[in-house]
């Protein structure tokens, strides 16, 4: 019965000895912060405690405006890295610790928004002791985007006239944000203003029209910018163009010639036909919006009616979104170019039904880019409005820059 005794007492022993060697290896692999088996971190908190987040692990929703911080509670960050989750990519978040190496903010402040950050720090406190903490937490989903389309095309070679246009999707309420969000640069450097046209349009363009071979940039920093309220913009992303050459056609409607001069000299005068008396073409500079080599025109789709429906308008110039073209004309007889103005608002040449190679139309057509300026003088009508097609040259540069919503001095 002692033997029994003692055979216990030695297994007891054993088993105790195990459990004394066990515990701190448990504690070591650190698999469960905060057990029973963790190591204390300062004042005996775990070592999480020692690094301070926010915002807080686990949080959904986080509002626009909340800060990013990483804070040591005592000692210093050795290290700490953010990753952004946003549109199935995983972006890195620079940023930068301060002197005294206890707090890490972001480069940029602003936090996405539909994103998923993820946290990893490390700390060493004033005994030397390290600790990690890894959070994550999530930002608030907008309920509305708001794109803007831009004119002109990317990569496209355009006319000296070009204005940058950006139509918005939606009503823009914060425009002075929206207006700081996007840039507009040149090479050569030159000044460009912006001006806002109602609530969902914003042009930019120089004093004078762009000097030939200028490299135009248009850098959309919109993602996140709050555009109205529960409104945020969708795009992050840059547009460039090229200027070309200068070419200005001045139609004289009371002459019914269209002058084109390239480069400043010129190349041609052609003989045209204008608005009628009726129907005057508007006064003032257009410029080329889009080119199309046959069109239909129908008088119903611009307030005229049944007065006509033309199904293949040959070499076709669009000067104004109401609907003012420069084009060919192969269907009035007798003819009336360089005589008399018989058209509904229109610069009309001569042309061939399907559009001929060799006529004074098919001629200006491929001589012509989207850019290039129209102006017309001598007509009946009022001046065309700033804001109908891209007729904002016809605005002194003092009253341009008064439309943006940042004032005189608003960025370019």
């Amino acid at each position: 019965m002692r033997h029994v005794q003692r055979r216990a007492r030695r297994v007891g022993a054993a088993l105790a000895a195990v459990l004394s060697i066990a515990a701190p290896s448990a504690g070591a692999a650190g698999c469960a912060p905060g057990g029973p088996g963790a190591p204390k971190g300062a004042h005996g908190a775990p070592p999480a405690a020692a690094i301070r987040v926010w915002p807080d692990d686990g949080s959904k929703g986080v509002p626009p405006g909340t800060t990013l911080r990483v804070r040591a509670a005592d000692g210093h960050l050795e290290s700490v890295k953010v990753v952004r989750s946003q549109d199935a990519r995983d972006t890195p978040v620079p940023g930068h610790l301060s002197r005294d190496r206890r707090t890490w903010r972001p480069a940029e402040d602003r936090l996405a928004l539909a994103a998923r950050y993820t946290v990893d720090a490390v700390a060493v406190d004033g005994s030397g002791r390290r600790s990690a903490r890894h959070t994550s937490f999530t930002t608030y989903v907008p309920r509305e985007r708001v794109i803007a389309y831009v004119t002109p095309e990317n990569r496209s070679l355009v006319g000296t006239g070009m204005i940058v246009s950006l139509a918005f999707s939606r009503p823009v309420a914060e425009r002075a944000a929206v207006e700081r969000a996007v840039r507009v640069t040149a090479h050569p450097p030159v000044e460009i203003r912006p001006h806002w046209f109602g609530v969902d349009r914003l042009d930019f363009r120089p004093e004078h029209y762009w000097r030939p071979g200028t490299e135009v940039t248009v850098a959309l920093r919109l993602r996140d910018v709050r555009a109205a309220p529960g409104v945020y913009g969708l795009q992050s992303k840059t547009f460039s163009f090229t200027v070309g050459r200068s070419q200005v056609s001045v139609v004289d409607a009371a002459a019914h010639t269209m002058r084109v001069h390239r480069d400043g000299v010129l190349l041609a005068t052609v003989p045209v036909t204008a608005g009628a008396p009726e129907h005057p073409t508007y006064n003032g500079k257009m410029v080329v919006m889009e080119m199309l080599d046959v069109t239909r025109m129908d008088g119903r789709t611009v307030g005229f009616g049944g007065e006509y429906d033309i199904p293949d308008v040959p070499h076709a110039l669009r000067l104004t979104a109401s609907g003012t073209f420069v084009h060919g004309n192969y269907w009035s007889s007798p003819e009336p170019f360089g005589r008399t103005n018989v058209s509904h608002g229109c610069v009309g040449l001569e042309d061939d039904k399907g559009g001929g190679s060799d006529t004074p139309a098919a001629w200006f057509f491929r001589r012509s880019l989207v850019g290039d300026v129209v102006e017309v003088v001598h007509s009946d009508d009022r001046t065309v409005a700033a804001d109908n097609g891209l007729g904002g040259w016809n605005m002194g540069w003092r009253e341009w820059k008064a439309g943006s919503a940042l004032g005189q001095h608003g960025a370019g």
